[in-house]
């Protein structure tokens, strides 16, 4: 029996590209850089305009902890260092390079000599060297995960992908088995544990049978079949179908004795440590009824959307909405200029969009929302929170424990927009948070 969560619900996953083998993309002639990939401290350009980069070398980095660098993913010049769009649709400082189409390797990138020797430190210090990051979406630096404040009981790789169209983690799964399960060796190896857990969904049946069959002598490793349910891959919901165990309101997985590593992850973390090699590429889901040839593609990071788009045959006709990530926690783009980052995981274009809202419908007390919500909140009280901008009743109704998975939204009859209402009034009841605590109240 597929194990799951209380809570979530069953979404068609569309999964139209589950199929496609990963086809590789060359770059194109100018790369984007966004120089914050990542949740954490921001990072400055170690490169100025004019310089000539290659392949593999770092071109932003901070001395803090909660950081990861970013490297460029061809060889070419800077030519600018300005503000250029995001994924969030903020423009941000961006190193944008002419690609020279030469592809040269920075002297960085090669070979780890040694690394079974490597002491947890060094490879800490590997692992971040390497950009490497919650490639599923998360974007939080992996070293800071793996240096927990405490020791821990399990692994867990996350690759459940439980968001409709999405297949890159899935066909990563298929397609580099044998380096995320090194991966995964490593990981554990690091935070010393002598067992791993790998959720997948039971909807990639295949993936479940490849990497049960690769770890058959394996004890270490185990591969969990998760019932296809959203959010089943949330790190508590993970961790609760897996484990049996809930992550208490104001805790991290590593309370319960848990870390949680994306399957992308996992396999970055062994191509660093076996060859040296940084994030520069990956793969992207470009899916869609509005797209003529959806597929999944590995390309270098820093190409627009425009250009991947161009590469699975254009639009069909022009797209009503177009997400970056998943229909339920993506975001929605005005521009096909967005270049693709770090946690770029798809391109979705709808040519209607699925959602309507309507704030003029009174709420029915269905309680479709509360039953659904995967964090067993009231979204209904906490939408009427946002709206009447009450904090008290926000903090009483545990809005800091909302997930932003938009289920609520999804399932309201009344149309309500609860997920844009309350994740915006959670940033606020945050900030309050914080001025309150500064002024010792």
């Amino acid at each position: 029996m597929a194990l799951t969560f209380k809570g979530g619900l069953h979404i068609p996953d569309r999964k139209i590209t589950a199929k496609s083998p990963v086809v590789d993309l060359d770059g194109t002639d100018i790369h984007y850089f966004p120089i914050n990939q990542h949740k954490g401290a921001p990072l400055t350009a170690v490169v100025n305009e004019g310089d000539y980069v290659k392949t593999g070398q770092k071109i932003a980095d901070t001395d803090k902890f909660v950081a990861v660098p970013v490297h460029s993913s061809v060889s070419g010049t800077v030519k600018k260092i300005t503000q250029h769009v995001n994924a969030v649709g903020v423009k941000t400082d961006t190193i944008i390079i002419e690609n020279d189409r030469k592809y040269e390797i920075a002297d960085t990138v090669k070979p780890i000599e040694n690394a079974e020797s490597l002491t947890t430190r060094e490879l800490l210090w590997l692992i971040r060297d390497a950009g490497i990051l919650g490639l599923g979406g998360a974007g939080f630096p992996t070293h800071v995960k793996l240096a927990p404040p405490h020791s821990v009981e399990y692994l867990i790789i996350n690759g459940a992908e439980c968001e409709p169209y999405i297949t890159s983690d899935h066909r990563r799964m298929l397609e580099n088995t044998e380096e995320i399960i090194d991966g995964i060796a490593i990981l554990m190896r690091v935070l010393d544990v002598k067992k791993a857990y790998v959720g997948i969904e039971s909807n990639k049946r295949d993936a479940i049978d490849k990497l049960r069959r690769e770890t058959r002598f394996n004890d270490s490793v185990e591969i969990m079949a998760l019932k296809t349910k959203y959010p089943q891959g949330s790190e508590k919901q993970l961790i609760k179908a897996i484990t049996g165990r809930n992550v208490p309101t104001g805790k991290i997985p590593a309370d319960v004795g848990v870390v949680v590593v994306n399957a992308d992850t996992a396999y970055n973390v062994s191509r660093a440590i076996r060859k040296g090699v940084p994030v520069i590429d990956r793969i992207v889901t470009v899916t869609g009824d509005a797209v003529n040839k959806p597929g999944n593609f590995r390309v270098p990071l820093g190409v627009p959307v425009s250009y991947m788009i161009e590469k699975a045959g254009g639009f069909k006709e022009q797209p009503q909405k177009l997400i970056i990530g998943g229909p339920m926690m993506g975001f929605a783009q005005y521009t096909t200029d967005v270049p693709v980052s770090k946690t770029t995981s798809a391109i979705i274009a709808m040519l209607e969009a699925e959602t309507t809202y309507d704030p003029d419908m009174p709420c029915i007390r269905c309680g479709k929302c509360v039953n659904n919500c995967p964090m067993g909140l009231m979204p209904n009280h906490l939408n009427q929170a946002a709206l009447k901008r009450d904090v008290d009743a926000a903090k009483r109704y545990n809005i800091l424990d909302c997930m932003e998975c938009g289920l609520c939204s999804y399932t309201c009859p009344s149309k309500k927009n609860m997920l844009q209402n309350i994740s915006a009034f959670k940033a606020e009841v945050m900030r309050t948070m914080r001025t309150e605590e500064k002024n010792g109240k």
